[in-house]
């Protein structure tokens, strides 16, 4: 696994810690991440969900696994313009191949800005290589 990830670079976000099925990834909000009315886009979060759920499945992979994610919903609860915006994924339930993990992405106030929740699958042999 490339760390961090290129996406993740390009977007600004940051890994602040992950392990034992958590992680907190945090992102400088700025202008360039606006959508058309001025305020930050939807898609921005759902990279920043993603990224947050993502290492915390990959934190309780075994080694020679990866992953895919299967399906990915948000709720976006309040708008937000500019400023530091903190995601903490979490894994729910981990089978052996399948698990679901929650994400909750506040600002500095701790006001939850919105709440993501994907299912992930594990990938072993064959299905891992190059991924």
């Amino acid at each position: 696994m490339k760390l961090p990830p290129p996406v993740a670079e390009l977007i600004g976000m940051e890994l602040e810690s992950a392990g034992a099925g958590e992680c907190v990834m945090t992102l400088e909000a700025t202008e360039r991440h606006e959508n058309p009315m001025g305020t930050l886009h939807g898609g921005i979060l759902c990279d920043l969900v993603d990224g947050a759920m993502g290492m915390a499945f990959f934190s309780t992979l075994d080694k020679g696994e990866s992953f895919t994610t299967l399906e990915l919903k948000i709720n976006y609860l309040r708008p937000f313009w500019t400023g530091r915006l903190v995601a903490k994924g979490r894994v729910v339930s981990r089978g052996r191949t399948v698990g679901l993990t929650e994400c909750d992405v506040e600002d500095v106030e701790g006001r939850l800005i919105a709440r993501a929740s994907s299912t992930c699958m594990a990938l072993r042999g064959d299905s891992a290589q190059g991924r």
